[in-house]
């Protein structure tokens, strides 16, 4: 929470929103989790039981029951990592909806609400405009300027092999969490549920955004490699597309040893993005006065 310098908290954090509320464009405009924004307001231990029992009561009340027919079944990431159905809403169809939940969160929650929307709609348009609003939100945060401009540059990357994989017979539900997995083994020698350990965060989180610039520019090395492999191969299919990761994780994977056996310590580290943010931080603070300077 921030103090917004009137005397008053603010009860709403934007970070905390944009990583726990899982959404997807669907027929034209966002649709969002419902279970996922119902614990942000309510911070309920039980989201779904407490979005069932309100559902409940929104269809036994004519004026609301429109409000539950209009929630779409979307696929979205689970926590498990894999592509689940729930129910998601609409910017209007929310609306509605959080006025039947208490909380001291509504107000600034259709705030942040309204901008996503406008923000999205614009990014699509141009995506310089999102990647100005990452570079923004990682300093924010407190990565340095050296991370950030790595983090930025393996979104690119990412963007351009997914949609090879597209355009090369892969589906996005089926395949890409398994091409993603070999081409992290090949340059870690870990996959990314264990890559996920060593750095002490859930499923949910992003492991790119926990990485050092250094695993970063060896995540994006395999996969702009595996990007070229596809392209210079024609590959078409599942088949062939895994054939290149494997052989792009093995350009990334000797990349990585040969860092290893310069520098005498492994590439794979535990330090995750709020270390990085809390060593920033700490640089950011001006120096203590010694005893002597104190004393005079």
């Amino acid at each position: 929470m921030s103090d917004q310098g009137d005397g008053t908290l603010d009860l709403f954090d934007d970070e905390q929103a944009e990583s726990a509320i899982r959404r997807v464009w669907h027929d034209g405009r966002w649709f969002f989790s419902v279970v996922d924004v119902i614990g942000l307001l309510t911070e309920s231990a039980s989201p779904g039981a407490y979005w069932r029992k309100l559902k409940q009561r929104l269809r036994e009340d004519e004026g609301a029951h429109e409000t539950v027919t209009k929630c779409h079944e979307l696929k979205m990431t689970a926590a498990d990592g894999k592509q689940r159905l729930t129910d998601a809403a609409d910017e209007e169809t929310l609306l509605r909806i959080i006025q039947s939940v208490p909380s001291p969160k509504a107000e600034p929650f259709k705030q942040w609400l309204a901008r996503v929307g406008t923000e999205r709609l614009r990014e699509m348009e141009d995506p310089a405009l999102a990647a100005d609003r990452m570079r923004r939100e990682y300093q924010r945060l407190g990565y340095s300027d050296t991370w950030i401009n790595e983090r930025l540059k393996n979104v690119v990357i990412r963007n351009e092999l997914t949609e090879e994989w597209r355009e090369r017979g892969a589906d996005e539900r089926r395949d890409f969490a398994r091409l993603t997995d070999t081409l992290h083994t090949g340059t870690f020698d870990l996959t990314t549920g264990e890559h996920r350990q060593i750095k002490h965060i859930a499923s949910r989180q992003n492991l790119r955004d926990s990485m050092t610039p250094m695993e970063l520019v060896l995540t994006s090395l395999a996969e702009l490699t595996s990007a070229e492999l596809h392209q210079a191969r024609d590959a078409q299919g599942v088949s062939a597309l895994q054939r290149d990761a494997r052989d792009a994780g093995a350009v990334a994977g000797n990349a990585r040893r040969n860092v290893e056996a310069v520098t005498g310590r492994p590439v794979v580290s535990p330090v995750n993005y709020r270390q990085l943010r809390q060593e920033r931080q700490h640089e950011l603070q001006p120096p203590l006065l010694d005893e002597a300077e104190e004393e005079s």
